[in-house]
């Protein structure tokens, strides 16, 4: 959440800070600013509501010019979206501030260092924990402590809580001090210049070259050279990392909308997740972990994510049990976190997270592995912290997702699930070796599959103009049905803000058919001839009382479907694969109601791409 660049360089900064800052809208936030090195000193602008505010504000003041500088998006947390409490914050008494700070992550302690810094003569003018910081690096910043980062260092150690912080101060005009603390912080290496970021999105366009920074380090940025501290103040080496995808990735590519491309792309991103991992009708993984004895003597699988993480992991387990018959679950990381699980010594942990910076998973992948679990990571960005700290990585390869809401690195997520349930079955023994080539296969094809089922998009845009005016929408299923439903559920609530649940078409009368009124749209998921006269006894339940059905089944689907208003049917696949498929025409619906009604989908309300807070 938030989102941090800094440049140092030789050339006016203010171009590549906007820039900069535009790269990280897809994070979420409510305000944005800058603070910069000019001839008249350090000034800061920063403004309530979005970038182009900023830069009408600055233009309004004449202008930044200046050769560094370190900008800030903000999403709320310690008091509500205002100037006042925009990033960066000055720190300093009695008129003169001597640094400037932008931060993301939260300060627990800040009260605490606010009574003592007021003690001290110090002054706020925000309702934010990250002036305290700043007023704290000045506090420290005197005497015989002179060197900033060395500041710096004294300063974090007083904080409890998650940071990534950008510091730049009055005694050193080209120089930008970088610390982090369970909060992503990369730093581009450039030629006569160098820039901090919370990730490459923001710095691709100077360079593809970056070092990430650990927990506890901290960063000394100048034009032309960076060193890395641990927390001793010892000098580190770190590993310098490339870019592999292009800028044109992280631009719209003449969609409208950067989350129509991501569902568009989503058979690229299965393929990449899939197809290097397919050998000889055979799945092969890595040298990262999944090992087959590792797989073969788990006793209890524990998967764990929020949001369509967690969706996707729901899908998994289903399918994990169904193929491999072990025990599994799929939890909630922010409930994981402090009910005490029951965690043994041969238990796999998968955590799934596209950023793979998501607080409340890494947390409990941490208690996971402390208490003995082998821990698997499905992440998309590489070598980001659950990534480094997990004990095997699955990389999803979906390429970058700046939608706020996920399509592609869902979908890439499920396809990796697959990947797993299929290898845990054959080593367990609960699947053949000609039993496992067809799966493969099957999954070879599922690219093809998914841009077959694209083809509906038109039908979908159709059906958005029909139903954009609902107020509110269920979606039932049962099985894989009912875990894909609340992935649809979740598109629609979180970039249209209809209010939209997903339930599991059972438990419809144990409360939830009192909701159901005249006009409500029921979306129907059947995609298990199992389960197919059951879902329908349940389209019949909701039509008796008022409520138009959307059907999305199977092209093979023979039950009764004249109740159902709208009838999607998809390509033929395996059915245990059937939540891949389902979930696409219910993103393009939820995309085109959104669109609709002119919602800003990319950037919805109060959401966050990266959540890297509790």
């Amino acid at each position: 959440m938030c989102g941090i660049v800094g440049f140092t360089g030789r050339e006016g900064a203010l171009p590549i800070l906007i820039r900069g800052l535009y790269s990280l809208e897809y994070r979420g936030y409510d305000s944005a600013g800058i603070a910069a090195f000019t001839k008249e000193g350090l000034k800061v602008v920063k403004t309530c509501g979005r970038i182009k505010n900023l830069e009408d504000k600055i233009r309004e003041q004449g202008g930044l010019d200046c050769a560094c500088g370190i900008g800030h998006t903000r999403w709320a947390t310690h008091g509500g979206p205002s100037d006042s409490n925009s990033h960066p914050h000055l720190g300093g008494k009695d008129g003169h501030n001597s640094v400037a700070v932008v931060h993301n992550g939260i300060i627990e302690n800040y009260l605490e260092l606010r009574e003592r810094l007021e003690a001290h003569g110090y002054t706020f003018h925000s309702e934010t924990d990250t002036e305290t910081v700043a007023h704290l690096i000045d506090y420290l910043h005197t005497g015989e402590q002179q060197d900033l980062a060395m500041t710096v260092l004294k300063a974090v150690s007083r904080l409890r809580g998650s940071y990534a912080l950008g510091v730049v101060s009055l005694d050193r005009p080209d120089e930008i001090v970088a610390a982090r603390r369970d909060n992503p912080l990369v730093i581009g290496l450039g030629e006569g210049e160098n820039m901090i970021a919370s990730d490459v999105t923001a710095i691709i366009s100077r360079t593809k070259n970056y070092i990430i920074l650990d927990d506890n380090e901290v960063a000394i940025v100048r034009p032309d050279s960076v060193v890395v501290m641990n927390e001793f103040g010892d000098v580190v080496e770190k590993t310098v990392q490339t870019v592999t995808w292009d800028l044109s990735a992280a631009e719209k590519g003449g969609y409208e909308h950067f989350m129509i491309k991501e569902i568009m792309e989503q058979p690229k991103a299965v393929a990449d997740t899939v197809r290097p991992r397919i050998h000889d009708g055979q799945i092969a993984f890595e040298e990262n972990g999944l090992t087959d004895e590792r797989l073969r003597e788990a006793e209890h699988i524990h998967i764990i994510g929020c949001g369509s993480a967690l969706h996707a992991g729901i899908v998994g387990k289903t399918v994990i049990e169904q193929m491999a018959r072990v025990r599994c679950s799929a939890v909630v990381a922010s409930e994981f976190r402090y009910e005490n699980p029951i965690v043994g010594e041969k238990d796999l942990c998968i955590v799934i997270s596209q950023s793979g910076e998501t607080a409340d998973t890494l947390a409990a992948m941490r208690q996971a592995k402390a208490a003995g679990a082998f821990a698997i990571a499905i992440v998309n960005v590489v070598s980001s912290t659950i990534a480094r700290e997990a004990d095997g990585v699955l990389y999803t390869w979906a390429g970058p997702e700046i939608s706020v809401a996920t399509t592609k690195a869902y979908s890439a997520q499920l396809s990796a699930l697959y990947l797993i349930a299929a290898r845990i079955a054959r080593v367990r023994g609960c699947i053949s070796s000609e039993e496992e080539r067809a799966v493969c296969e099957e999954l070879h094809g599922l690219p093809d599959r998914i841009r077959e089922t694209l083809t509906c998009k038109e039908h979908m845009q159709y059906l958005a103009t029909l139903y954009a005016n609902r107020s509110h929408v269920f979606f039932l299923g049962r099985g894989l049905d009912y875990a894909a439903a609340l992935e649809a559920s979740l598109k629609l609530k979180e970039i249209s803000y209809i209010h939209s649940e997903a339930y599991a078409a059972g438990e419809l009368k144990h409360g939830t058919i009192s909701l159901i009124e005249e006009g409500t749209l029921v979306v129907a998921l059947a995609t298990q001839p199992a389960l197919y006269e059951k879902t329908v006894s349940n389209i019949r339940e909701v039509v008796a009382r008022g409520a138009s059905v959307i059907l999305v089944t199977n092209d093979d689907f023979d039950g009764d479907e004249s109740q159902c208003q709208q009838v999607v049917r998809l390509p033929k696949c395996m059915n245990r694969f059937s939540a891949s498929l389902s979930i696409i025409p219910l993103q393009l619906l939820a995309y085109y109601i959104a669109v609709q009604l002119g919602c800003d989908v990319d950037k919805p309300r109060n959401l966050a791409k990266s959540v890297t807070v509790e």
